[in-house]
């Protein structure tokens, strides 16, 4: 019997054991210290995309006069924010797969630019109660796991807040850099968009979201996916 590849097997897989150990033996960063660290980051990349050119790759969700959910297909859009840094022209060159020529730019109002954290995200931080649960890997490097809730008795301000407190999930933060990298999230409560008169997205629906390293330290989101079977349109 060749018993070195039992020994190599053994060696390695101590070694495996040994790194997770040391790593949860390392203590967890101090919560409150750790949350203004992350919120900080946040704002800052909220100051800072309004100058970003990018490709938009979407999928448009709309509902049909039965409520059925259905999708417009998968668009690529051209977004270049325009010097004053308060809109950008947006420009379809893609429909499935297929370029688009000559398509008339769209003028898209940019969210206001302004130091420290945003309404936005103060109001999503109000409603939200955060806890470290413990480190894990994400994308192959160290990553502090946070999960999240909706706080009791506290009212939403934005329209932000409101989206964000109808989700539970988990978010793992790059430990080095402090910035979030991905998220999951379920819903636990119905979210209604229009005004209730556009569509309904009902509990058990997930977001994935995503988020990258793209210039000079700044992460900025590269991905939403959506996921919901029980999407239709409210009832008038």
């Amino acid at each position: 019997r060749d018993w070195s590849s039992d020994v190599c097997s053994s060696d390695l897989a101590l070694v495996a054991v040994q790194g997770v150990v040391g790593q949860e033996a390392r203590p967890l960063p101090e919560p409150q210290a750790f949350f203004d660290l992350v919120q900080a980051n946040l704002a800052r990349a909220q100051r800072e995309q309004n100058r970003y050119a990018y490709r938009e790759r979407r999928s448009d969700v709309h509902t049909n006069p039965f409520g059925k959910l259905g999708t417009d297909g998968v668009s690529v859009y051209e977004v270049e924010p325009l010097p004053d840094g308060t809109a950008a022209r947006r420009r379809l060159v893609e429909r499935d797969g297929r370029p688009v020529a000559g398509a008339s730019p769209e003028r898209m109002r940019l969210p206001p630019v302004r130091e420290g954290r945003s309404r936005s995200l103060d109001d999503i931080v109000r409603n939200l109660t955060f806890s470290i649960t413990g480190r894990g890997t994400m994308n192959g490097h160290p990553a502090i796991v946070i999960a999240f809730e909706p706080r009791p008795n506290v009212s939403a301000s934005t329209r932000q807040g409101k989206v964000a407190r109808a989700f539970k999930g988990t978010i793992w933060v790059d430990e080095v850099a402090g910035e979030v990298e991905h998220v999951e999230a379920i819903a636990v409560d119905e979210i209604s968009f229009g005004f209730g008169l556009v569509a309904r997205v009902g509990k058990g629906a997930t977001v994935r979201a995503e988020r990258r390293p793209v210039d000079g330290g700044i992460w900025l989101p590269t991905a939403v996916r959506f996921q919901g079977d029980e999407i239709g349109r409210a009832h008038v």
